[in-house]
């Protein structure tokens, strides 16, 4: 079996394939303060729960966005399977061209979501992450990675604001019934989640214009389900588009 692990800098998310098929999926809080030797532990008992073991997994495949978290999978890996894992960076085959400025500066997770995005719809597509950072990736018809737009995730975007305004107490998350609200709590949620929504619509709209034609819009992102339906412009939802990206770059690369 394939481990296919995403680390982003709030949460980790690990999938197990079994072929293609995902057998075993989870989303843990990213904490580089963790030794390899604690983040093996930790992992046991999330394969343990599935009745699995270290001795099921052949293989690790790893995309990052934290260096030092990178550096404990990877010894991780080397441990269990007696070889280096397969971490997401240049000189790796994507299938996919990158026509960034400079391809070095675009994170792993983002050209991951992109190879899984076009091999699932096509091109054009776009891609909405809601993480810790809302990320906008476009590709376009030929297949080529064009670059995109990062912006403040959701829950960035409400500690920011509860940190900095004294009188405003922490909400939930949720969506309220109206944009207009009439107490504290709906207008702050009002604000955060049809806010979020509105800018992700503005930037697919702006995109598609620039783009001369619309796109095939698909989120994924911890709070992808959640977000989605305030979005006019998202079609479709894949809490798993990142790992399945992995498992591709993994079997173009054997």
């Amino acid at each position: 079996m394939i481990l296919a692990v995403d680390v982003g800098n709030t949460h980790t998310v690990l999938g197990l394939f079994d072929a293609n098929e995902i057998c075993g999926h989870w989303r843990v809080s990213t904490n580089p303060a963790l030794t390899a030797d604690e983040l093996r532990v930790k992992i046991s008992a999330l394969l343990a729960g599935d009745e699995r073991s270290w001795r099921d997994i052949e293989a690790v495949v790893i995309s990052s966005v934290v260096p030092k978290v990178t550096s404990a999978y990877e010894e991780i890996a080397l441990q269990v399977t007696g070889a280096q894992p397969m971490v997401i960076g240049p000189g790796l085959k994507t299938g996919m061209p990158i026509r960034y400025d400079n391809p070095h500066e675009v994170g792993a997770d983002r050209i991951v979501n992109g190879v899984a995005a076009l091999d699932a719809f096509g091109g054009p597509v776009v891609v909405v992450d809601f993480g810790t950072a809302t990320t906008i990736d476009v590709i376009d018809r030929s297949g080529a990675y064009l670059g995109g737009a990062i912006a403040p995730g959701l829950e960035t975007s409400a500690e920011a604001l509860f940190s900095r305004a004294a009188r405003l107490s922490k909400v939930d998350l949720e969506a309220p019934a109206k944009v207009i609200g009439t107490n504290t709590r709906a207008s702050v949620q009002s604000g955060l989640l049809l806010g979020e929504a509105a800018m992700v619509d503005g930037l697919v709209r702006r995109v598609w214009d620039e783009l001369g034609e619309h796109t095939t819009v698909v989120a994924t992102g911890g709070l992808a389900p959640r977000m989605a339906g305030l979005c006019e412009t998202i079609e479709h939802v894949d809490v798993d588009l990142t790992l399945r990206g992995l498992l591709l770059i993994w079997n173009r690369n054997l």
